[in-house]
């Protein structure tokens, strides 16, 4: 195939806000009206905080509703994937624009955290699920719905989701990166989570979003969060890790999405030294690798792996230290943050000297293999809007002429 094959790890679904409230458990209508309310005025204060009108203009200006409609609306979603040459994709929770909305009930899309209303969190889960497995219902071989399960508050509960949502058709799902007041991750009451989902081949997410509460609406709050946000979201990536949940259940697939990548290097590699072991970890005896068998880098590519959505040049010319089989590009559809709908030239930039078979597995070939798509249906679509050998390759090829 002189095309490549792309797949987004990382795209964003929900309906406008007012319409969740057909897919919840009519006992919770009354106080979806009441957090629906709540989030506009929160979605007020925010504004106050930043100045972003003259780039919402021009977003405005140059997206239309492209992007809103596209949100929920599985045709527009079609439309705008052909146009930037995506074939499948792999949808969370919040698609709000600009603060427009779609965003789950009750804290349940990114935020998700274990100060939330138990009970709450779990039905605005419900809402959200029931509404993306319609969605992807549509195109059901182009998309890979990542169901939200709050795990935190109420594990068999929890249970009984995962067993819903895998009779549904989804293939991944989502916890909350912040457990708060909850226990940690390496608590054993949640090790049969991480079994059900090894056995069902539901491959569990974090996704960054969530925060620490502890900073107050003064000075820089919003460049605070933006500044640390990365870091709530890897936390549970050396929690599972190092209390032997990928040990316990070979089988277990976790994914970090749009947290970056530029940071895994210098961790991973220092995870790393410490399991092997020194000076300056003699005192500590066997510590590193009282649950973890392997080298921590080794889970990469089998157990572990990296939504790295619009990733940088820095992160693309680190990607062996990452990991060639770990690295699952994404384009953040439809938030500003990411690449629609410049994702073609942004591909070009970033893979243009990346050696072609590089390219399709980072592209494509990692989150086909992932989550499972069936890459006969897909390649047919790849060769009509896939972008094309020479299309992304067009620099190096220019050099070499």
């Amino acid at each position: 195939m002189d095309r490549f094959l792309v797949i987004s790890s990382d795209t964003h679904a929900g309906p406008p806000t007012e319409r969740y409230r057909e897919y919840l458990d009519p006992k919770y209508r009354e106080a979806f009206d009441a957090d629906v309310a709540a989030s506009e005025q929160l979605i007020g204060m925010r504004r106050e905080l930043i100045d972003s009108a003259e780039f919402e203009e021009q977003w405005e200006q140059e997206t239309g509703d492209g992007g809103k409609q596209a949100s929920w609306d599985p045709s527009a979603r079609n439309v705008e994937l052909d146009r930037e040459g995506i074939v499948a994709e792999v949808i969370f929770p919040d698609a709000d624009v600009l603060g427009g909305g779609a965003s789950a009930p009750f804290g349940a899309g990114l935020g998700s955290s274990g100060d939330l209303d138990g009970e709450l969190v779990m039905a605005g889960a419900r809402a959200h699920n029931r509404w993306l497995a319609e969605m992807c219902s549509d195109s059901p071989e182009r998309r890979c719905g990542v169901a939200t399960v709050p795990i935190l508050h109420d594990v068999d509960d929890a249970l009984l989701e995962i067993q819903r949502i895998a009779e549904d058709g989804f293939r991944a799902l989502m916890i909350p990166t912040l457990w708060r007041s909850q226990p940690a991750y390496n608590d054993p009451r949640y090790e049969p989570v991480w079994a059900a989902c090894a056995d069902l081949g539901i491959v569990v997410h974090v996704h960054s979003g969530g925060a620490s509460r502890d900073i107050t609406a003064e000075r820089g709050l919003v460049a605070i969060y933006a500044t640390e946000a990365w870091w709530w979201a890897a936390r549970p990536l050396w929690v599972l890790l190092w209390s032997g949940a990928f040990d316990r259940n070979p089988s277990l697939k976790f994914a970090l999405t749009e947290d970056g990548a530029w940071w895994l290097p210098g961790v991973v590699k220092r995870m790393d030294e410490k399991w092997v072991g020194g000076h300056n970890t003699a005192k500590l005896g066997d510590a590193f690798r009282q649950n973890v068998s392997r080298r921590p880098s080794e889970y990469f590519g089998t157990n572990i792996f990296v939504g790295a959505s619009t990733p940088s040049r820095e992160e693309i010319e680190r990607r062996h230290e990452i990991g060639i089989g770990a690295f699952l590009w994404g384009n953040d559809f439809p938030h500003p943050e990411g690449t629609w709908p410049h994702t073609r030239q942004s591909i070009r930039d970033s893979f243009f000297d990346v050696p072609e078979d590089e390219a399709r597995q980072m592209l494509g070939g990692n989150a086909a293999a992932l989550y499972r798509f069936d890459v006969d249906k897909l390649a047919q679509l790849a060769e009509k809007i896939g972008p094309t050998v020479e299309e992304v390759h067009a620099v190096a090829i220019a050099g070499a002429d």
